[in-house]
Order: C-alpha cells, then structure tokens, then sequence
C-alpha cells in the first residue's frame, strides 16, 4: 500500500470517527459503524453485532454489496436471524462460532477462507447460507468492540475484502485489521457514551414524570393536569409547526427544541410540590383539614332549638297573664321559626360549594345569617357565624379567599425559582422560560411577571393556551363540573378578545382542529358537543 493510500484511509478514519461522534440516533450510529469499516476495507459485507444482557450477540445490521441485502439499522426491515448465545445450555462458552469467540476471548479473529480454515470454528451456516443464496463466503475479519472500561460490548464482523482494481476477493490484510480495530475502538466509546447519554436522559425524563405524577396524585382535583398539559402542548407545537397558512407558516422548531418544549410543560406546575394540600383540595368555603358547614349545621339545629325555647317562654308569660294562646296558632309560629332556620341551612349549604359567581344578594345574605345570636355553651350571646365564616362563605367566585388564591398563584414563583437553580445542559436552557409562562397574559395583566406578548416566545404562548384548555375541560375540579367543549371554546374565544391568550395560537388550535384532536382522546363523550366554529367568540372562520 503507497504512502498516499495510507494516508487517504487514516483521514477517512477520523472523519469516520468525528462523525461517530457527533451522532444522536443509535440505528444511524450502528450503520456508520458497520459501512464505515467496509469502506475502509473494501468488504462486500459485514455484520454488527451488539452483546444484550442475557449474554447474547444481537444482529443490529447486515449489509451484502453482492447479494444487495440491507437489513436492520434505519431500513426498517428487521433481521429475523436468532442471536447468538455466548453460552451453551450447561454454562460452557460457546467458542465454535467465531463471532462468539471474538466476543467471549476478546480477541480479533481474521480468517482468509472460511472454507479452507483448520480453526475450528463451525461454518455450517455459513455454508448453508452460501448454497441457499449462490454467495460464497471466504474471507472474514471479526472485531471486538472494546469500550473505554476495555469491556465489549458488540463484535464487528466484514466478509470478502475486494481488491480496489480487479474486485477479486482477497484476504483482509494487517494494515485492514489495524485500521478496524481502531475504528471498533473508537465505535465502541461512541456507542458507549450514547448509551451512557441515553441513559441519563431517560432518567431525567423519569425523574419528571415522578415529580408530576406525584403532584397529580397530591390532589384528586388536579389528578392528569401535568401529563394531559404536555400532550396538548406537543399536539400545538407540531400543528404550528405544519401549518403552511397563518402567522404560523414560517415557524420551525428542531428535534432538540421540542424536546425542550416537552420537559418545560412536563415541569410546568412542579412548584406545586410545596402549595399546602389544604388549599389545593379545599371544595367548598369553608373546608379546612375539613369541611366546617357540619358545625354550622350542628349550630342551625342548636339556634333552633333556642328560639323555640324563647317563643314557649314568651307564651308562657302571655298566659300567666292571663292571655290565652291557641295550640294551632302555637304550632304555626313554631313552624315559621324552623322553616326559616332550615331555609337558611340550605342556603348556607349551598353557597359552601362554591360557584363561578356569586351574587351579591347572596353574599348579603350570608352576613345577615351570620349576625343571629345564639348562646354558646357559656350562656353568653354570640354571632351565629364566625368573622373567618362569613370571610369564606361570602367568596364570589370558586372556594378560596384572596390569600389562599395567593398561595395557590404563587406556585409558579416556585416553579421558575426551582427549574432556574438547576444546571441546564445548553439545549435546555429555556425550560424556565417555557414553563414559567404560562399565567402570563398578552395584555401584560398576568403573572408572576406581568409580561405582555411582544415578551413571550412563541412556545411560551402555545403552553398557555395548553394550559388553560386542559384546566377548564378537566374532570372533579372543587366548585365546578367539567366543560363541554363548545362552552370551554367560547371562554377561550372571549380571553383572545381580551387579550388574556395569544390570538395566532388559538385561530391555530381551532383551525387545525386541534381541540377536537385533544377531545377524542382524553375528554368524556358527554364533553363532546357539536362545534360551529363561525359561532365561536373572537374566531373567523
């Protein structure tokens, strides 16, 4: 081999190994490895194999020049051959096939004609596949891949190296087998290293799910708002990314910046983690650790039971008086004072579920209710409701007060507080950005950080939109049942026109059909109404 030769395959070999480098896909790695080494040696086939844990050779890709056979890696045309065991069935290893002794003895095996050989290793597949095909299998260089921990982890195996010039088949020579084993080397670190990567980021991925599946399961009103609002995000991402009309028709975003649009709405609520259970599942106003109306309840009958005692010691008076008082008549006024009482329970019991709206009719009631006098087990004359009760049952809209509303919002300070403190690897670095955005409003009247529009990236703006479908189509929420989708695309509509969610990505979400796509899979058919989207607020067909 001239000097030029050499240097030609030595330069082809790092950029082979620049390249292995380089590569995320593990089907495209495989195949660089295996075509890389028969360019390198002319070799009309090759085989790779990769070791699994149950102690076997696994065929990832075949390729034949000859016989034109392209299999496994990104064909997607799988390889039906059985692996093949290192061991045999009483432990022994299996040192008649020889890529199970390159594996087994770590040990290049380079062999100039298989049927010519006195080794002794077992051919007769080969020589099966040779009568079967009219191929005919003679020259066999069989590599190990070494990792960096000197561990192998597959076996590299090319057949019938050809002469540049005349194609004749020749012996793999030892500039060949050097040239291999170093390309073996350097495949197995970058296969090892994508394993090692992979397997980090499948722990990563996990270790989100658990953080969002724990804060479903923190509360049953919010239980799948952390794995629905990722579906719906990607499902928006990707029309948005299709679409070839609207504001949308130039937009793009990479495999690796989805991906990081998929962890930040995975994480989006996980400041979640530390809002009291107490006011993520309080259902009605006046639940605590629990449900007080039961004591008002029990006061009702007590204040009950004491004006009746008020109104008899006032008739006794009377007829000690000498005035006369019917039985009948007596037995009305009794009735009045207890339809009144259980009127006013009923109200009361009511108003403690909670509602989107309360009237202030209502709320007047209540305090009207809550300044009766009852005598408490001291014989001393109080307010039938508490100051904090009345605080609570007087809430217009939902179950919490303004400070536990607070408490609840300030989850996503939480949020962008915890997921700015970790060490983002660079592709990931807006996860904070993208998840901690989704209370923001186009106008600028949202929060954490009042941003308008014009200061939200796009993924930004479609997690919002996300965010807020999944939350009001959503099952067993405290004070209200789930909503169909005409009423929930209606409520959206009205938000565009007041410019709480951004218009381009909901005219997207409606015109793509996206909530029907969402619906299908995840809400219940009762929630499914029929849509006309030219009734829609804020959209134009």
């Amino acid at each position: 081999m001239s000097f030029d030769q050499s240097l030609d395959q030595l330069e082809r070999l790092n950029a082979i190994g620049i390249a292995l480098s380089s590569e995320q896909n593990t089907n495209r790695l495989l195949e660089m490895i295996l075509l890389g080494a028969q360019a390198l040696t002319h070799a009309d086939g090759g085989t790779l194999y990769t070791i699994t844990e149950h102690q076997s050779l696994k065929f990832e890709i075949l390729r034949n020049a000859t016989l034109n056979i392209a299999l496994g890696g990104t064909t997607g045309q799988p390889i039906q051959f059985p692996p093949i065991q290192l061991y045999l069935g009483d432990g022994a290893p299996n040192l008649n096939m020889v890529a199970a002794y390159c594996a087994i003895q770590q040990t290049t095996i380079n062999i100039e004609d298989a049927y010519a050989t006195q080794q002794g290793f077992d051919f007769s597949g080969t020589r099966a596949f040779d009568e079967r095909t009219g191929y005919h299998s003679q020259s066999f260089l069989t590599v190990p891949m070494r990792n960096h921990e000197n561990e192998v982890i597959g076996v590299l195996q090319l057949i019938n190296a050809k002469d540049p010039i005349s194609q004749a088949i020749i012996p793999f020579s030892a500039s060949h087998q050097r040239l291999v084993e170093s390309l073996a080397s350097q495949a197995a670190i970058a296969l090892s290293n994508h394993h090692l990567i992979d397997g980090l980021k499948r722990l990563f991925e996990s270790f989100i799910k658990l953080i969002a599946d724990a804060i479903d399961e923190k509360s049953p009103y919010t239980g799948g708002h952390c794995q629905r609002v990722p579906e719906l995000t990607m499902m928006l991402a990707d029309a948005a990314i299709k679409t070839q009309q609207g504001a949308f028709q130039s937009f793009n975003m990479s495999e690796q910046e989805l991906y990081e649009l998929k962890i930040a709405a995975w994480l989006h609520d996980c400041g979640k983690v530390t809002t009291p259970e107490s006011i993520m599942d309080k259902a009605t106003k006046l639940e605590t650790i629990f449900d007080r109306i039961h004591l008002v309840d029990d006061r009702f009958e007590l204040l009950k039971s004491q004006r009746e005692a008020t109104h008899l010691h006032k008739v006794i008076e009377a007829q000690a008086k000498g005035k006369t008082i019917s039985p009948k008549h007596l037995a009305h006024e009794i009735n009045v004072i207890k339809k009144q009482l259980d009127d006013d329970k009923n109200f009361i019991r009511k108003v403690n579920y909670g509602s989107e709206s309360m009237s202030q009719a209502d709320q007047a009631r209540v305090r009207e209710i809550g300044n009766y006098q009852y005598r408490n087990e001291a014989g001393q004359s109080v307010k039938f409701l508490t100051d904090d009760e009345v605080y609570n049952l007087t809430i217009p809209k939902g179950t919490l007060t303004p400070e536990e509303r607070q408490i609840i919002n300030n989850h996503i300070v939480v949020t962008i507080n915890m997921l700015e403190s970790l060490p983002y690897p660079k592709g990931l670095r807006r996860v904070p950005e993208y998840a901690g955005g989704h209370h923001e409003r186009m106008d600028g009247t949202g929060y954490p950080k009042g941003l308008t529009r014009e200061q939200m990236s796009i993924p930004a703006r479609i997690m919002g939109v996300a965010d807020i479908f999944e939350a009001l189509t959503s099952k067993d929420r405290p004070y209200k049942k789930a909503k169909t989708l005409s009423e929930t695309l209606n409520i959206l509509g009205n938000m565009k026109l007041n410019h709480h969610v951004d218009p381009d990505v909901f005219d997207l979400f409606i015109r793509e059909k996206i909530y029907l796509q969402y619906a299908e899979r995840f809400l219940d058919p009762a929630q499914i109404d029929v849509i006309d989207e030219s009734n829609i607020a804020g959209y134009q067909p």
